[in-house]
This record gives structure tokens, C-alpha cells and sequence, in this order.
């Protein structure tokens, strides 16, 4: 068990946590949840240890052991990999170097014997026999082959670096887990690895992620981060988003009932109140009408957008229909003769480790670029809109946001367009920003709001979830799958991918391509290889994220 006792943390002058008082028992897995800047990694950083709260305190159990996912992927680079996960638990690491270091010694004494004898107690004590064994296990769950068990960490590629930290953070059952965002850079094999680990891990895990299928599958309870405390709800994410909004709801619907019956008593009152033989009615009806409170209803900080892509005319019946597409970049064989043709209910998600393919495919199918060989036509009943990758050339302007929105719309008028803005929680004086200014989420709110003025009917985004946070990406989720049109999407988000997409077009590495109409799950379920090669990567700006 590990509590938080009255913990405040000043920055300046503004408190990011203020007299927070929480526990977290055994057994339990708890996702930590959050606005942007709320304080989710800070806060693992106070429970760990690495960070000093303004005041209060933290309290574990006695003689419980805490461990933390490291992410400083360089700090190990001169020790081994096995050893490097063995230092997870920091003691029995140290009795094993202290003992290989007495019977290294050419003077064994008497007094060495006895000190020998005592750290072997505790090192079996410890199951010290088991140390690399059960290191090995958790590497070869993750991924990482017994070849590199024995390689310096300086030898492996990041992927495999943060699988090795991970293993170091599960080493040796700890009785509290802390992660920061461990399923990035991790391949989907590993990522159900991880999973079925934490469903029968029994002791304490709380763990900070913008995944929201991860936490779905492994919290039992929601640690939600607002206004500077911290709230504890039973279940996992879905169950935690899905009865904040009917609580929500229900505040306003019972809101809306007082608000009906103060105005009926006020209309009795102004009606009666001069009349003699009704004056007692009225009295009584001022006195309820005093006794009526309004419940406060405090908002989340939290700002959930609202997306809804409108087609401005339906689709017909041709979409789509490449042939034989083929894309050489700096002698790289990027896409190999593909050919595909999309439907008017098609919402395809493209897959697959060769980013590269999926970007290039958009580039064409936008006009932005052209193929070596091949065609593509677009039917004459569709209209596109592309959400690119890369936006740095359409921000490299001193443009106001409204003014360079307006060209989009049919609707030439500043107000319309600030309209889409609001909805996009540009409030205010945010509409009128310079292009330039804006932050990696402002500019793909942009880029949202656009495609929703454009109004057509076959959708394009090449990543859209980068740089967004939860809440962004479940409303962007929500819209995608309301949209009536035809979606071709890449997307690192699980659930994204897996509640849009109704068929799956994964690029191989040599510029091929495989195309099965299913979800995400039954593809990934259907061929083992398949989950091996889906790799989830998180930008620096998710990364930062508090």
C-alpha cells in the first residue's frame, strides 16, 4: 500500500497539486488520467520518490518495495542487459556484486566467510537462484531474444532499450509499480504481454498512459487528475468516460427540473400575490421558491472538442480505384505495385511498421505527389480532404487562423468560421492567433476544424492523434466513426483503429501490401506475424505530456 498524505506541490505560485489525500492498495491497478499539464508523470515522480512535494508526505507499507519505469534509455549503456534488469531490485543486485567480490578476493578470511555466509541468507532469501532466470523470462516475454541477454545496453536500438527497462521495472514482483507511458515503442506482442502480466499481477500498479485500450483492459480502478485533486472511480477508462458524461447529464437534467418549477412558482407568485383570497398559496409558494438551490455544477477542466465531419453531398457508388502504384524514394523501393479499389462504405485503416509507404500513398492520392507507375482515379461523386502528416509548411505563415480557415468555406464570413473554431476550443481571442504561433495540438485542432468546413465526403489523415490529448483523440474518435463517408486513415491509436476501420491495408516493409476486410482485432488474431510487426511510436511532444 502507498498513500498520499495532504501532498501540495507549488510551481511559482500556482499550485498543481493542493492537500491531495489518496491511497492505493494491493490488487488493485489504477490509470492515472488527466487534462494536459494536469500532472500525471509529476505526480508518479512524487510517489517515487524523485520529486519533493511543497509538503505532506508519502507513506508505503513497511518493508514494501517500490519500482518505476525508467526513462533515461541511456543510463545503462555500460552494463549488461540482464544485469541491467536485475538492478530492479537495487539490494539483491548489490549482494550479488559484494559477494562476487569477496570470493574474488586471493586473502579469503575467517571474517570474509562469515560476511559471505550472511549475504548468502539473504540473497536466497531474496530467490537471488531465480535472479537471471526469471530476468531471462521477462526479457523473452517482451521480446527481446536470449542473444542480446548478454549484449551492453549501449548495443541495442531504443525499441529494445525500453523493453529492457520495462523488464527491470517488473523485476523481482515489487509490491507497488509505477509506469509512465509503457506501452510506447512497444510492438503489439509485447503490449499483450504486458497486459496479461498486469491482469495477474497482484499487488499494486498504477500507471500513467494515453492508451486508452491498454487501460481498459488492465485497470480496475480510474485515478482521475482535476482541479488539483485527485478523484477515485471503480472500473476502467470507458466505464470512468461513460458515467462522467451520464453524471454530468443527469446534474443538468435535474438542474433543468428545479430551473421549471422556480419559474412556475415565480409565475404564481407575480399572478396571486396581490389577490386576497390566494395570498396564503402565495406565501407558501415563496417559501418553497427560497428553499429551491441550483446544485453547482462544477465543470471538468477538461475541454472535449466537438468534431462532426458533414459531407456536403452523398457518395456514389465509385470511390477509388488504384492500379498498380508504384513509388521509388533515394533508390527505396517505398510502394511495390499496389492495387486496391474503395467502396462507398470502406473506412480503411492503413498498418504496419513502413511508415514511409502509408505517407506516400496520401501524398499521391491528394495530388501532392506522383507515382513512378500506376494510376488512380477518383470517382466523380467524391470530394477529398487530407490531413497531412507533416504540417509545417501550412503553419510557415503569419496568417490569422480565421482568415486562412475562410478560404475553405463556401460561407465567406469570419463568424461561420469562428463557429467551427469554438467547437474546436479556439475561444475567444484564440481565433484570431497567427498561424505560426501555434502548438503542435492547436495545429491539429486546425487542420480538424478545416476538414469539417470542407464538408466532403471521402476523408484522408495520415496520423491525426499525434500531439492530441485523450480527450481530443476520443472526440476525433467519436467523429470518425459517425462520419457517413469513406475514411483512409493511419493512426497509431488501438482503439481508433479498431472501432473505425471495417477493413485493414497493412505495407510490408518491401513496398507490398495486404488487404482483408475485418477489424483490427480479427486481422491481428489472424496472423501471429502480424502483431509482431505493428509497433506503437509516440512523438516527443506525447512524450512530454504531463
Amino acid at each position: 500500500m502507498i498513500s498520499a498524505n495532504n501532498v501540495t506541490l507549488r510551481i511559482g505560485k500556482k499550485a498543481l497539486f493542493e492537500d491531495v489525500n489518496i491511497k492505493f492498495t494491493e490488487g488493485n491497478c489504477y490509470g492515472m488520467i488527466g487534462a494536459n499539464g494536469a500532472g500525471k508523470s509529476t505526480f508518479l515522480k512524487i510517489l517515487s520518490g524523485q520529486l519533493e512535494p511543497t509538503s505532506g508526505d508519502i507513506v508505503m507499507t513497511a518493508g514494501q518495495r517500490l519500482s518505476f519505469l525508467q526513462q533515461d534509455h541511456f543510463k545503462y549503456d555500460e552494463f549488461q542487459v540482464l544485469d541491467t534488469v536485475i538492478m530492479g531490485n537495487a539490494r539483491l543486485y548489490e549482494i550479488m556484486k559484494e559477494k562476487d567480490a569477496i570470493y574474488m578476493k586471493e586473502d579469503f578470511t575467517d571474517e570474509d566467510g562469515i560476511k559471505a555466509a550472511e549475504l548468502e541468507g539473504e540473497f536466497a532469501s531474496m530467490n537471488g537462484w531465480e535472479a537471471e532466470s526469471d530476468a531471462a523470462n521477462l526479457l523473452n516475454g517482451l521480446g527481446i531474444e536470449t542473444e542480446y541477454h548478454y549484449k551492453y545496453m549501449k548495443e541495442l536500438n531504443g525499441a529494445q532499450k525500453v523493453k529492457v527497462l520495462l523488464a527491470q521495472a517488473l523485476f523481482g514482483n515489487p509490491d507497488i509499480l509505477l509506469l509512465d507511458e509503457p506501452t510506447n515503442h512497444l510492438d503489439l506482442d509485447a503490449i499483450a504481454w504486458l497486459e496479461e502480466f498486469l491482469i495477474n499481477f497482484e499487488n499494486t500498479v498504477i500507471v500513467v498512459s494515453h492508451d486508452r485500450y491498454f487501460l481498459n483492459k488492465v485497470c480496475t480502478q480510474i485515478a482521475d487528475i482535476d482541479y488539483g485533486k485527485i478523484q477515485l472511480y471503480a472500473g476502467n477508462y470507458d466505464f470512468w468516460y461513460e458515467s462522467s458524461q451520464l453524471m454530468v447529464k443527469q446534474m443538468k437534467e435535474a438542474n433543468r427540473k428545479k430551473e421549471e418549477k422556480i419559474k412556475e412558482l415565480q409565475e404564481f407568485i407575480q399572478r396571486f400575490s396581490a389577490n386576497a383570497s390566494k395570498s396564503k398559496q402565495a406565501t407558501s409558494r415563496k417559501r418553497a421558491l427560497e428553499k429551491i438551490e441550483l446544485d453547482d455544477i462544477k465543470p471538468s477542466s477538461r475541454k472535449y472538442p466537438y468534431i462532426d465531419f458533414r459531407p456536403a453531398r452523398e457518395i456514389g457508388n465509385e470511390v477509388l480505384t488504384v492500379q498498380n502504384l508504384s513509388k521509388t524514394i533515394d533508390g527505396v523501393k517505398v510502394l511495390d505495385n499496389i492495387s486496391f479499389i474503395l467502396n462507398r462504405e470502406d473506412k480503411v485503416a492503413l498498418v504496419g511498421p513502413n511508415e514511409q509507404a502509408k505517407t506516400v500513398l496520401f501524398k499521391i492520392l491528394a495530388g501532392e505527389m506522383e507515382p513512378d507507375e500506376g494510376t488512380y482515379k477518383w470517382g466523380v461523386t467524391t470530394s477529398q480532404s487530407y490531413f497531412p502528416k507533416d504540417n509545417t509548411t501550412i503553419f510557415d505563415t503569419d496568417e490569422l487562423i480565421v482568415d486562412w480557415l475562410t478560404q475553405f468555406s463556401e460561407i465567406k464570413d469570419a463568424t461561420y468560421v469562428r463557429g467551427f473554431l469554438g467547437r474546436m476550443l479556439f475561444a475567444g481571442e484564440d481565433g484570431v492567433k497567427k498561424m505560426r504561433v501555434l502548438s503542435g495540438g492547436e495545429k491539429v485542432r486546425v487542420l480538424l476544424s478545416r476538414m469539417m468546413i470542407m464538408g466532403s465526403n471521402v476523408l484522408m489523415f495520415d496520423e491525426p492523434t499525434d500531439h492530441l490529448d485523450m480527450e481530443s483523440i476520443t472526440a476525433l474518435n467519436n467523429g470518425m466513426i459517425k462520419f457517413p463517408g469513406v475514411i483512409l486513415f493511419a493512426c497509431r491509436d488501438h482503439q481508433v483503429v479498431q472501432t473505425t476501420a471495417n477493413r485493414i491495408i497493412e505495407f510490408l516493409p518491401d513496398g507490398t501490401m495486404i488487404d482483408k476486410v475485418s477489424t483490427y482485432d480479427e486481422y491481428l488474431e489472424s496472423d501471429v506475424m502480424a502483431r509482431k510487426r505493428q509497433v506503437y511510436n509516440t512523438t516527443a511532444d506525447e512524450e512530454a505530456d504531463d
